[in-house]
């Protein structure tokens, strides 16, 4: 839909003005809603009140029979293109670019793509086959918004488990599985190893470090320690954690270019990713590509291995043994809300919790953080925030060892066992696994 902004091909009618797209994202059916793209990206919140604002306007300045008279006209006006054809032809082109120009570069690759049942299966035949990829035990590509697979989500377990199924009971060399609208997405390699989450930033900062040594990768809040190390250290780059919500992610990588940090990588834990060279659209097809580029330009080099090549990109990547996140909801019905909203509450108990830090010589509070508490000690961290729209204050801990994380879940209940509306259940029957 943003593509159809920017692409100049009359055939298409385009470049179009606007685009919307209506979507619910990995969301049940009934969540639906609209997505608007010009060619300067997707709107914000500020443009959609706008926007939502001057509808009323206009909606109220109709009478009956002028409304039914614009609706006519509207409706005569439409016309229906394949514009599909000429976005995956971009990708195709973008793969075969990145091979020296090889017809099909991925040829004998074999590649199976799960896009359970959201809008993602068109990169099977549209995509890989005209690279040559062999795409047989594909899986859920029809569009079924009830998704009667599975969740089409790459942060999902059963998701993952189902790409994971598909590319070790077919032999395949990778797995690609895509959410409902396509803005995120994972890989599997050929070992049934999955590449999301913090693995995914690290393969995408290494493929982007490739290209523009000594960028700046800006990721969301709750990235681990580990890949702070594997980017600065390993691959030359430098990490700028900041918030969650990928809309923040981007922005801060905008704004990190126009002040003269050169950024090249926007990209989320959730899986959404933009670059630079992709005028900062988080699209996941586009992302497959990076992946496939670096597939086919090393079966180009003479690089035998299949899927080794992504496998050794992340190689010296430490990963936590515990990974963990905890939702510690607010009760706004308590007294001890004194009326006041959730964020107030929220605040407060962030603000004890910093408090309670600073005086325990064992921890240590981040240096630079963006949003909430982060804090490191007995070999890990943890991250305690406030959701930006629900009562809720989400506790991300990750360790060596559940007795290393236990710990810090420890300083964190002792820190907030005073505030009497914080449901901590979810903490507590964590520490009770000890």
């Amino acid at each position: 839909m943003f593509n159809s902004t920017l692409t100049e091909d009359e055939a298409f009618l385009c470049p179009v003005d606007g685009a919307i797209m209506i979507t619910a994202s990995h969301l049940p059916y009934n969540r639906n809603g609209f997505k608007f793209f010009t060619n300067a990206g997707g709107l914000g919140k500020a443009d959609i009140k706008n926007i939502l604002e001057r509808a009323v306007d206009i909606y109220n300045s109709f009478t009956d029979e002028g409304l039914m008279k614009s609706k006519r006209k509207a409706s005569e006006s439409l016309k229906r293109v394949d514009y599909m054809t000429a976005y995956t032809s971009d990708l195709v082109k973008a793969v075969r670019k990145a091979a020296g120009n090889i017809e099909k570069p991925l040829e004998g690759f074999h590649i199976v793509v799960d896009a359970g049942n959201g809008a993602g299966g068109f990169f099977a035949e549209k995509v890989l086959q005209p690279l040559g990829a062999i795409t047989s035990g594909s899986q859920f590509l029809e569009p079924d918004g009830m998704f009667p697979n599975h969740i089409p989500n790459p942060e999902d377990k059963t998701a993952m488990k189902a790409i994971t199924q598909a590319v070790l009971e077919n032999k395949a060399d990778l797995g690609i599985i895509f959410d409902t609208d396509v803005d995120r997405s994972a890989v599997v390699d050929s070992t049934a190893r999955a590449f999301n989450r913090n693995r995914l930033i690290a393969l995408m900062s290494a493929i982007v470090l490739e290209e523009h040594p000594g960028t700046t990768i800006v990721t969301d809040s709750v990235t681990s320690d580990g890949l702070t190390t594997f980017i600065e250290n390993k691959l030359g780059g430098k990490h700028h954690r900041f918030k969650r919500g990928y809309k923040n992610v981007i922005d801060e990588a905008v704004r990190l270019n126009s002040v003269g940090e050169e950024s090249h990588l926007a990209i989320e834990t959730s899986g959404h990713g933009a670059l630079k060279e992709n005028h900062w659209l988080d699209d996941g097809a586009y992302l497959m590509v990076k992946v496939l580029n670096k597939l086919a330009s090393a079966r180009a080099s003479g690089i035998a291995g299949g899927s080794k090549v992504l496998t050794d990109l992340v190689e010296g990547l430490q990963e936590p043994r515990v990974a963990v996140e905890l939702r510690l909801k607010i009760d706004q019905n308590h007294p001890d809300l004194k009326g006041g909203s959730f964020q107030e509450y929220g605040e407060a108990v962030l603000k004890l919790l910093e408090n309670h830090v600073e005086s325990d010589p064992k921890l240590q509070k981040a240096p630079v953080n963006y949003e909430g508490v982060r804090v490191s000690g007995f070999g890990g961290w943890f991250l305690l925030r406030l959701s930006l729209h629900d009562p809720v204050l989400p506790l991300n801990i990750e360790a060596s060892s559940h007795e290393d994380a236990v710990k810090l879940g420890l300083a964190v209940a002792s820190a907030v066992e005073k505030f009497l509306a914080l449901d901590t259940s979810a903490l507590d029957k964590f520490l009770q696994t000890s």
